[in-house]
């Protein structure tokens, strides 16, 4: 083997490592943007993004004897053979005050399916207001053919709210909920393992010169 071809050889190894590092760098910020944009809209309320609590920061919430509806909204993506509704069409409240609303998902297909449910409120400003101790869209949830669940949703509107010029005025907040398929982790996997691979022809064909 001649020198310029030893170097060849070396140069093809080097743009096939830094082409499999952008690859494997690229693939990790987008699975990396998806909990990276979750974060931001539930630090910030953004897109109407609900906020997380726990028992005790909702203990010391203050009620209010200012009065406030939550309405529900029940939707299943394309392709998602369950059935999901609410028990309740809407729920009057003070804001400030701890509620528990219900909803009912029933796997319609004969064969088992893992779900999850995205959600948002409307108007989207109270989103930063609206705290949630627990519901079924924290976890993922698995329904065996043809079996029905009922599962709830405990929540306060944070006080917080009236001090906000844009949202101390609503009325009512809408709570909206859409129920999709989980995504299989095994395609960020596989993804993966192409991109590492990359390198192995690209090193072959410098040899075969």
């Amino acid at each position: 083997m001649t020198a310029a071809v030893r170097i060849d050889s070396r140069r093809n190894r080097k743009v096939a490592a830094i082409a499999a590092s952008g690859a494997l760098a690229m693939l990790g910020m987008g699975y990396a943007a998806v909990p990276l944009y979750r974060m931001f809209c539930q630090a910030t309320g953004f897109n109407g993004t609900t906020q997380r609590a726990t028992s005790a920061q909702a203990a010391g919430v203050k009620v209010t004897t200012r009065p406030i509806t939550i309405r529900f909204d029940a939707n299943v993506a394309p392709g998602l053979p369950w059935l999901f509704k609410p028990e309740q069409v809407t729920q009057d409240g003070r804001i400030g005050e701890r509620k528990i609303a219900f909803f009912t998902a029933k796997n319609l297909s004969d064969k088992p399916i893992v779900g999850r449910a995205v959600f948002n409120v409307t108007p989207e400003q109270t989103g930063a207001y609206f705290h949630k101790i627990q519901c079924f869209c924290f976890n993922e949830q698995k329904l065996e053919p043809g079996q029905e669940v009922r599962m709830p949703v405990i929540y306060y509107v944070d006080p917080a709210m009236l001090d906000d010029a844009n949202a101390r005025d609503t009325p009512e907040i809408t709570l909206s909920y859409t129920f999709l398929a989980a995504a299989d982790q095994s395609l960020a996997q596989e993804a993966a393992k192409s991109a590492a691979s990359v390198a192995k022809p690209l090193d072959r064909n410098a040899s075969a010169r």
